[in-house]
């Protein structure tokens, strides 16, 4: 017994609220192509590159050809995407699976990002369109060995020589930074204490970048543990407009709205599956349905869910309008992560057994948001950064 899925603007099944009537046509667009994608090329093959660890490179071939790559960064070859299509593929994508959803993030909305609010014209000019066809991969390297929610306090270091930046130090947690043809790392200038990014380009000596093993969520994309090693960047590599930790926060602000919309599309699936199972699924002589204790529950996995969605579309018009800000991403990927987890656990309880099988996907998305609650700062640290706004008093340094 197989799953059948549904989706936003598709079926009462997780579009109770009728959001579909908001979206426009190219919204929608951006969501069935994805949708497509999703349910004919990724479903029926992504438990095999899950369970092995594999990187799913013949995915992200064909997913190169969606045109859905690139953030809604205008010109340079990037897909002409409004704040809330952006999301909608985000969303799609980890419905389908977390590492392909991640994947897209670091390449978009991390790598990219940082190239096209802080790079040059030539950095934009060089970079941008090859990484919008998924001809380059990028990488983001901010996180290190010693400092995960910490991270303004990177030791990484780069010290100016001549027209050259010498950089040393240690990343970690960092997606694709094995198979990157351009990382964008962040270092702390030796001259001033500023936090600057520089662009590694994939093959610079010094550059050492192994993949970590042993993970239990997200296995079908590689995340690496990076040692820099007086490695020289041109100064011609370097960000111009990253002056500072302020200048790296402003990407990471954008991809909280990404993170959100990814919780949605995990919470998406795991309800979608547990709808399905429960029509299909007899016990007791009737199907699981029809149990009152089995309805309440699906019922309240389809309020968190339509919760979720009413957070992301609000996101995304704060963004068209300019006014979306860093402690209200903050609140969407803290809300959206947390109730994520508690529909893909009552999901997974309601298949018992099944529920851990592979085959009913259930499980991979219960061990995928577990990343994806922690990533791009932690419930803890965003509950921090919320909590700090609204009584003016910082709970932490």
């Amino acid at each position: 017994m197989k799953p059948v899925y549904t989706g936003i603007g598709e079926s009462l099944a997780t579009d109770y609220f009728l959001i579909g009537d908001q979206l426009t046509r190219d919204e929608l667009r951006y969501l069935q192509r994805t949708r497509e994608f999703v349910d004919g090329e990724v479903l029926p093959v992504i438990n095999d590159y899950w369970e092995r660890a594999e990187f799913p490179w013949p995915l992200i071939e064909k997913l190169a050809k969606l045109g859905v790559v690139g953030d809604g960064i205008e010109g340079y070859g990037c897909p002409k995407m409004s704040p809330i299509a952006v999301g909608l593929v985000a969303m799609e994508l980890n419905r389908g699976d977390g590492s392909l959803g991640t994947f897209l993030g670091v390449q978009a909305g991390l790598a990219m990002q940082s190239i096209a609010m802080l790079g040059s014209e030539e950095q934009k000019q060089r970079w941008l369109p090859p990484m919008s066809r998924l001809e380059k991969i990028g990488a983001f390297a901010l996180t290190e060995p010693l400092h995960g929610s910490d991270s303004v306090a990177l030791e990484t270091s780069a010290r100016r020589d001549g027209d050259t930046w010498v950089i040393n130090g240690m990343k970690k947690w960092i997606g694709n930074g094995t198979i990157a043809d351009v990382i964008v790392v962040w270092a702390r200038d030796t001259a001033d204490g500023k936090v600057k990014g520089f662009l590694i380009e994939k093959g610079t000596s010094g550059y050492h970048a192994e993949k970590i093993e042993g993970k239990g969520s997200l296995r079908a994309v590689w995340q690496a543990e990076i040692t820099l090693t007086d490695v020289r960047v041109p100064e011609e590599n370097r960000l111009p407009e990253a002056r500072s930790f302020k200048d790296t926060g402003r990407v990471l602000a954008g991809t909280r709205n990404a993170v959100a919309w990814g919780a949605l599309g995990h919470a998406t699936a795991a309800y979608d599956i547990a709808v399905s199972y429960a029509g299909q699924r007899h016990q007791f002589g009737k199907p699981l349905h029809s149990f009152q204790i089995v309805q309440e529950r699906l019922v309240r996995m389809l309020a968190e869910v339509c919760s979720m969605q009413l957070y992301c579309l609000r996101l995304g018009r704060l963004i068209e309008e300019g006014k979306l800000t860093d402690t209200i991403a903050a609140l969407a990927k803290m809300n959206n992560t947390r109730k994520a987890r508690q529909v893909i656990w009552e999901a997974r309880d309601l298949l018992g057994g099944n529920g851990i099988l592979l085959d009913f996907h259930v499980m991979r998305h219960m061990a995928d948001i577990e990343a994806i609650h922690t990533y791009e700062g932690t419930e803890t640290i965003q509950t921090l950064i919320v909590g700090r706004d609204i009584t003016g008093v910082g709970a932490f340094t």
